[in-house]
């Protein structure tokens, strides 16, 4: 591998295509062909961090056609290790409320047909995957929530389970029933496979996620209606400000050499150290 460009990313999604300023732009290719877009490299503090938007530069990839296998191989080829992943989510709780921001520490996989591994063969093998996100990242966002003035009246909630549905479409309501009574917290339809791609990789991975409505509304509360696209986005654009200010708050408290066992897959997994 040559030498790391950056070891920490920034994966934005629905509403959040650009991070940094004063960037240099890396147009990639990968065995899996191109990523969504070029990665751009930029400064936060004096740490090195590479930024991709997940569904291209104009939202050109809906969920289930974003090539994740070529959009992590590309982040690892610059030498990232740390990953964090800003995506939108609907709430399937009252309590967790559109503008909030839950920081996953659990996923349910209900896609389908995505290419989602690495490892295709001959060689054959498998990697833990019992706790998705990383602990240690987890931490260090959560205390920057806590530092950051400009950041005190937003609500962040430690912990959370994500249910990964296929896309495009959302939610029927008895879907949405049945994700609730599963004891399931939030809906989105991208972090899977990338998370369980960036395990495969070494690379440690925390879900940021954005909540932007109450999925098929909240049963039982009048008024409040089933989730549109343009509700997604009038969050998002409300949001995404405060996401940044935390990015920048938390990436430069993000430990050199991970403390964590997620990285761990990299040394003892099939793919070696890449």
């Amino acid at each position: 591998m040559a030498a790391p460009v950056a070891d920490i990313a920034v994966i934005g999604g629905s509403g959040f295509y650009s991070f940094l300023e004063d960037t240099r732009q890396l147009p990639l290719h990968t065995p899996y062909g191109p990523p969504s877009a070029p990665v751009t490299i930029g400064l936060v503090g004096d740490r090195p961090v590479a930024f991709l938007p997940r569904h291209g530069l104009a939202h050109e990839f809906p969920p289930h056609r974003v090539n994740y296998r070529a959009n992590m191989w590309a982040l690892r080829t610059l030498g990232v290790r740390r990953v964090v992943a800003p995506c939108a989510v609907g709430s399937l709780r009252p309590e967790i409320a559109p503008g909030d921001l839950v920081i996953l520490d659990q996923l349910v996989d209900r896609t389908s047909g995505r290419p989602d591994t690495f490892v295709d063969g001959p060689i054959v093998g498998h990697v833990s995957f019992a706790d998705p996100y990383c602990p240690e990242l987890t931490s260090v966002l959560a205390a920057a929530q806590r530092d950051a003035p400009t950041l005190t009246a937003l609500t962040v909630h430690r912990g959370g389970t994500v249910v990964v549905i296929q896309g495009p479409r959302f939610s029927t309501r008895a879907e949405s029933r049945w994700f609730r009574s599963a004891g399931w917290d939030v809906v989105n339809m991208t972090q899977y496979p990338e998370a369980y791609l960036a395990r495969e990789l070494g690379m440690c991975y925390c879900g940021l996620a954005l909540v932007t409505d109450y999925d098929t509304g909240l049963e039982g509360v009048e008024g409040i209606a089933p989730v549109t696209m343009q509700q997604v986005f009038d969050t998002l654009a409300a949001n995404v400000s405060r996401t940044r200010d935390l990015l920048f708050t938390a990436i430069p408290a993000i430990p050199a050499t991970p403390g964590c066992a997620c990285a761990a897959a990299l040394a003892s997994g099939p793919l070696g150290d890449r």
